[in-house]
């Protein structure tokens, strides 16, 4: 071997020792949460306010996009059991009895405490908190973005829920290099945030030993963003000099594997693919209560792909979706809950399957009917029209569900297709 070889040799691993070395100073070496394996884990998204809670953002994600918030005009389809909150805002809507109606928000760090009290409780192992580009773009929404993250990061360490980030593709533009927001603001969460560097009994989730960020929005044709920008974004959170070190979850489309229906017909997403830790396919919208036995072995097969190219999978589980109030020419129910029994099936479908990890759509989305954190069962009456859950369901079931599931999961108790009855819960 010449010298001059055997020098390139050297500098070349002296280099990835120092981009190891210098990560490993951004973050801290571990985490009290060192896997995805094993957890269940929801979305959160953070983004509802009121025009009095100081964010400057009016009825953000609560009007409609005639910018109204008032009978008839709403962009939510469930309304929010508010009992427990400290701080409320009265809106123009009315219940039944003819009182004003009250919603949270998400502003206010008393809400996002709650929130968290509630996965304590009830045994959501924590969540992903959502951050848009759009909202990146926006100061107004950045500032906001950056307040419930940060009380999402102290509430997860107060009650010992895993939590991680999840970059939503949503609005990107290529041609804008908003890939290099990303990056920006990654340093920016590492930097001022201090967002996997709170020592070892930090609860950022970690997953083969490195801090785990999610890139979802990656491969769908009604996201058009260039496959190569999506790559400057993996290699840089995997191997920056100072930034890298991380370990990637990649969202994908449900028809990813064989670049079906939803999918762009692209091969290079399979490069991608095989350059992250974790696969999640998007499964909301794709199947309904009678279509699921038939699509839960795309999942299998799915588990099995994975495991021949040594990647972990996640499958995406879903309560129902309902969007009609946003999308009035959609029907209400779009997806029904039927008293859990559609929840339930996916959840015990997935561990069937061999899925060790879960990701729940969503904890807090009340817009597409995918919340499943507390719901009113006496919603406001008039012009719009709400769902709600069957006469007998009370307002926390599904947190139950999720957390039995999370029991099953864990082997805690024995996987069981009966669905657990209310009258089963202890709380």
């Amino acid at each position: 071997m010449s010298y001059m070889l055997k020098s390139q040799i050297l500098v070349l691993a002296g280099s990835f020792l120092m981009t190891i070395g210098t990560a490993q100073q951004k973050y801290s070496p571990g985490s009290s949460f060192t896997s995805y394996k094993g957890l269940i884990m929801a979305g959160y998204q953070g983004w509802f306010n009121a025009p009095s809670d100081g964010a400057q953002m009016g009825w953000n994600h609560y009007a409609t996009k005639e910018n109204k918030f008032e009978p008839g005009y709403s962009k939510i389809d469930f309304w929010p059991e508010v009992n427990e909150y400290q701080r409320t805002y009265e809106t123009p809507f009315k219940i039944a009895d003819g009182h004003p109606a009250y919603i949270f928000s998400a502003y206010d760090s008393q809400t996002v405490f709650l929130h968290f009290k509630w996965m304590k409780e009830y045994g959501v192992d924590g969540v992903f908190v959502q951050r848009s580009v759009t909202a990146i773009k926006n100061p107004d929404n950045l500032q906001h973005d950056d307040r419930v993250l940060n009380n999402a990061v102290n509430a997860s360490q107060f009650y010992h829920r895993a939590i991680a980030i999840m970059y939503d593709f949503s609005g990107i533009n290529d041609q804008n290099n908003d890939w290099q927001l990303i990056i920006n603001d990654w340093k920016h969460l590492a930097d001022s945030l201090k967002i996997a560097s709170r020592g070892k009994n930090q609860t950022y989730l970690y997953h083969h030993g490195r801090p785990l960020v999610a890139l979802w929005g990656v491969g769908f044709p009604d996201r058009t963003n260039d496959l190569k920008s999506i790559e400057k974004i993996i290699n840089f959170l995997k191997y920056d000099p100072v930034y890298g070190g991380c370990s990637i979850l990649l969202g994908v489309p449900a028809y990813w594997r064989d670049f079906g229906k939803d999918t762009e017909k692209d091969p290079y997403l399979h490069t991608l693919i095989l350059k992250v830790d974790i696969v999640r396919p998007w499964f909301v919208g794709r199947f309904n209560e009678e279509t699921y036995p038939s699509f839960k072995d795309r999942i299998k097969d799915d588990i099995e792909w994975c495991r021949h190219n040594n990647l972990d999978y996640v499958p995406v589980v879903f309560p129902g979706f309902s969007w009609h109030n946003m999308h009035p020419e959609s029907i209400q129910a779009q997806i029904p809950r039927n008293r859990g029994r559609f929840y339930w099936q996916q959840l015990v479908g997935a561990m069937e399957e061999g899925s060790e990890m879960i990701y729940i759509a969503m904890f807090d989305e009340m817009d597409e009917g995918t919340s499943i954190f507390k719901t009113t069962n006496n919603p406001p009456v008039g012009l719009s029209k709400f769902e709600s859950f069957e006469p007998d369901i009370p307002s926390d079931y599904y947190l139950f569900l999720t957390g039995m599931a999370g029991k099953m999961l864990k082997k805690e108790i024995p996987l069981d297709k009966n669905i657990p009855l209310p009258s089963q819960q202890t709380k």
